[in-house]
């Protein structure tokens, strides 16, 4: 029997008083990859927050691998496994390489393939010879790499990945494909908020789509290919 990695069941989130989540539910299952779309503004980087502590829920249930977390601190969830990668990156520019990876350092038992700093450098070679050097000194495709590198140093059961292809060249989005398509064939839970739909159906099995807040569609990425109708509908694009 599949193990389900999250679920959100009817999650209503405010910023002050504006009402931006409403009865959002959605799950899937381990070790796949949910796509989270839609159109600028629709509520998927509030939902990211949401999962990860910084906007707690006004009601609702959020599930980790069965685990109720909708109410802990971000610090907490963390290190019960979400690891995330945010919007713009937000590396700490002053630091090192090697101290934005090994701040972020966590181990968890039971994972058989452990990330580690060498496991991270193997990942993305172009940090290696670039450890000592302050963050805010790499390229937007560096600085990237080593947001997902810092991630991952938590060793996640869940990788939240928000808007990772956002603003690079054609070259390091292809290489931030083949990476994240690698995480999944080892396993990792991801979900991918990305603008990006080509990118995202390509990795995705799963797809849910926001609308203003609310669920517009939730199922397997095979119901999303082709449907230009659907597609059009709810994220604006073909």
């Amino acid at each position: 029997m599949a193990t389900e990695a999250l679920a959100l069941a009817g999650i209503n989130a405010l910023y002050a008083d504006s009402h931006v989540l409403h009865d959002v539910s959605f799950s899937f299952n381990a070790g796949r990859v949910l796509a989270l779309l839609g159109r600028n503004g629709a509520g998927k980087t509030t939902c990211m927050s949401t999962i990860i502590g910084f906007l707690p829920p006004r009601d609702g249930e959020i599930r980790l691998f069965g685990e109720p977390i909708g109410r802990l601190m971000p610090e907490t969830i963390s290190r019960k496994g979400v690891g995330f990668v945010p919007q713009g990156r937000r590396i700490f520019p002053t630091l090192t390489v090697r101290e934005n990876l090994t701040v972020a350092r966590q181990s968890r038992g039971g994972a058989a393939k452990p990330w580690t700093l060498d496991r991270v450098c193997e990942l993305f070679p172009g940090l290696k010879g670039r450890l000592q050097q302050p963050a805010g000194s790499l390229s937007g495709g560096e600085q990237q790499m080593l947001a997902i590198g810092r991630a991952l140093m938590g060793n996640p059961r869940l990788l939240l990945m928000d808007e990772p292809s956002e603003g690079l060249a054609p070259r390091i989005v292809a290489e931030m494909r083949r990476t994240i398509a690698r995480l999944k064939q080892e396993g990792q839970s991801i979900v991918l908020v990305e603008q990006n739909i080509k990118l995202a159906l390509d990795l995705a099995d799963d797809v849910v789509m926001l609308n203003t807040g609310r669920v517009a569609f939730a199922g397997s990425v095979d119901e999303v290919r082709g449907n230009e109708a659907l597609i059009t509908q709810h994220l604006g694009v073909f």
